[in-house]
């Protein structure tokens, strides 16, 4: 009997695009679904930036980029790490891809080899396990939940090394839980690192200009981490140009052209005309990421005040992202109007999405089964009403 590779049958499909797509084929049939589970903002991509993408269509943008991406999008990169993070990098240190979801797997694939362990810090985003297993690796989870404010200590990061760890993948600010790891945190993570030879950090910094805590910080800033950083970021998040397909890597040279190479045989370079809109979005007025920054905490702020009043849910406060992520396993073991037992964080996302008709996303998928995802990237009329719809469903539980 024909079967899919060993290799496909190691991953999981995406617990947020599973979610998504139910919530979608419920609207289809006409019920009105709050959709909280994917990661997206709502905010249209700046004018400014589409008027870039028209004008490189007219100036005929249009054939094949290089596979690292056009030189002037690598040099803007450069400029905006000089500049916002006080960090130098040639545009030979900098690989453009399809997204920042693959300059993760990029840099994944490129590092580690069968029976190499990654540590992941948990709740950690879906997909890093699962590009682990795709590598022939071994996710190494460490278990960093809501008592400590979803944070790994040095503590814990030097427990997990052994010989075979070969890379740390770090997310600040933090998908799924919106903590940002400080200064002097990621200082401390970083002497840890620097003990070990050949270990290098993963730095996903998609959400850097959501952040409600000041100036973000990057574990590439310390003395000798540079060497050992692969910073991710991309224009996703900042820009609201999730669909353009742009993130990008920054590290050292030798690690950049293994990528380069991967990229040249499977997807070559990115679109030509995101990457024109990619380095009109750097090179520009940032006006627009500090309005959308603003917008994103005045939601926060209004969530995590409607969601503390639910009884039952423990809720932290996120210092970046747009997640909120609170405890909910106080509500395990209870049954629902129609006699079914809660017996986990994806069987009460279910219940909300089913009964209350907002989508949400089971913390189970994101290695931390006490809490769940909601996604405030959506206005605050939606807000309001679906944390409405969850207080009254969970408080007919029993």
């Amino acid at each position: 009997m024909a079967q899919l590779s060993d290799r496909l049958q190691r991953l999981a499909p995406s617990a947020t695009l599973a979610m998504s797509q139910k919530s979608s084929e419920m609207k289809a049939q006409g019920i009105d679904v709050i959709n909280m589970s994917v990661g997206e903002p709502d905010f249209n991509t700046p004018d400014h930036i589409k008027q870039a993408a028209k004008l490189a269509i007219d100036e005929n943008f249009s054939k094949y980029s290089p596979v690292p991406g056009y030189p002037d999008l690598r040099q803007a990169i450069a400029r905006k790490l000089e500049r916002e993070n006080q960090l130098h990098y040639t545009p030979s240190e900098i690989l453009v891809s399809n997204g920042a979801k693959q300059s993760v797997c990029n840099t994944v694939m490129a590092l580690v080899n069968p029976g190499d362990e990654v540590i992941i810090p948990a709740p950690y985003w879906v997909s890093y396990p699962q590009m682990v297993l795709l590598a022939g690796g071994t996710p190494v989870i460490v278990e960093a939940g809501f008592d400590q404010n979803f944070k790994m200590t040095p503590a814990q990061l030097e427990a997990a090394i052994t010989p075979r760890t070969r890379l740390i993948i770090l997310c600040s600010p933090s998908n799924p839980t919106g903590s940002v790891y400080s200064k002097d945190e990621l200082e401390a993570l970083a002497k840890v690192i620097l003990k070990h030879d050949d270990l290098f950090v993963l730095a996903d910094e998609i959400y850097e200009h959501i952040n409600y805590v000041g100036k973000h910080q990057s574990i590439a800033q310390f003395d000798g981490m540079k060497e050992r950083a692969i910073i991710v970021n991309g224009v996703s998040k900042a820009y609201a140009m999730t669909g353009w397909r742009i993130g990008y890597i920054a590290a050292p040279e030798w690690i950049v052209k293994g990528c380069n190479k991967l990229q040249g045989q499977y997807t070559s370079g990115p679109c030509s005309v995101s990457q024109k809109a990619a380095e009109f979005a750097y090179v520009s007025s940032q006006e627009c990421v500090e309005e959308m920054r603003q917008a994103f905490e005045r939601r926060r702020n209004l969530i995590v005040s409607l969601a503390k009043d639910i009884p039952g849910l423990e809720v932290n406060v996120p210092e970046g992202a747009f997640y909120l992520f609170p405890k909910c396993s106080s509500f395990y073991g209870k049954q629902t109007p129609d006699g079914k037992i809660i017996a986990n964080s994806t069987d009460l996302a279910m219940y909300l999405l089913e009964k209350g008709h907002v989508a949400t996303v089971g913390g189970d998928a994101f290695g931390d089964p006490a809490c769940f995802r909601m996604s405030y990237a959506t206005s605050d009329e939606n807000i309001r009403e679906a944390m409405r719809r969850i207080k009254d469903v969970l408080g007919q539980l029993q």
